[in-house]
């Protein structure tokens, strides 16, 4: 079995692997990595492992925003000082939470736990396959109301999704925007990510639309895309800026 530890602490991640030893000397660990933008990195450049051990809060933020980021299938064991993000933590494929300092006899519960629930490598696997079935499927087009008139724009046409003033909008070829009944949340689901990416939280930007992109500061970029004349710059958020260059960079 091979594990990802997410922990910031070097006693909590060098005990958790000598408890991890005791419990089984199959284990392998993959690595130790102690903040969100590292792990999101790692998650760019590498497989999967069969299991994460990780913990809530660490070096430069909450963890919560890898799974914003990077699209996680492995399951996961929370471990964790905090018992108030148990309930958020089970929405993020969690098999179990333990509490800090971590009990050995917990610990070798939750990863019989785990093996009961995922069984070995291959049927990981199959989960994971089945996972992706659930999602939504891919859309080709979205159907947008001009007065009295409809039309379809397939997605192919379609430079960005955008909100203004709390309403939604896509970006077409032509240069001209149109209001879309889906919110940014739901249209990242149903979109392509090799072709789309959320830049912000409002802003959906297309692959092929991007004519440049300028560091803004040290910590974030600015896009320059094609047909964009909004009021305000596209930028990248700080927290987003390295699941973008890895997106960039595939």
């Amino acid at each position: 079995m091979k594990v990802l530890i997410i922990e910031d602490e070097k006693p909590a991640s060098r005990k958790l692997i000598r408890l991890l030893e005791e419990v089984d000397r199959a284990i392998e660990v993959m690595g130790v990595l102690p903040s969100v933008e590292q792990t999101i990195n790692w998650f760019l450049k590498n497989r999967n492992p069969d299991l994460i051990f990780m913990d809530i809060q660490l070096e430069d933020g909450l963890c919560f925003e890898i799974f914003e980021n990077c699209r996680i299938t492995t399951p996961v064991i929370f471990t964790t000082a905090y018992d108030e993000y148990a309930l958020k933590a089970f929405k993020v494929n969690s098999v179990d939470y333990l509490l800090k300092p971590v009990d050995p006899g917990e610990l070798k519960n939750a990863i019989d736990k785990f093996r009961l629930l995922q069984g070995q490598k291959a049927a990981s696997q199959n989960i994971g396959s089945v996972i992706n079935q659930l999602q939504p499927a891919r859309k080709e087009r979205f159907l947008i109301k001009i007065g009295e008139h409809y039309r379809s724009v397939p997605v192919s046409d379609i430079r960005c999704f955008y909100i203004r003033e709390r309403c939604n909008f896509l970006l077409t070829e032509s240069g001209k925007s149109y209001p879309v009944d889906h919110s940014l949340d739901k249209i990242e689901q149903l979109v392509d990510p090799k072709q789309f990416f959320r830049i912000s939280r409002n802003v959906i930007i297309q692959f092929d639309s991007i004519r440049d992109i300028i560091s803004y500061s040290s910590s974030r970029l600015k896009i320059i895309l094609a047909g964009w004349t909004g009021e305000n710059d596209l930028l990248v958020s700080r927290e987003r800026v390295a699941a973008f260059k890895g997106w960039m960079d595939r």
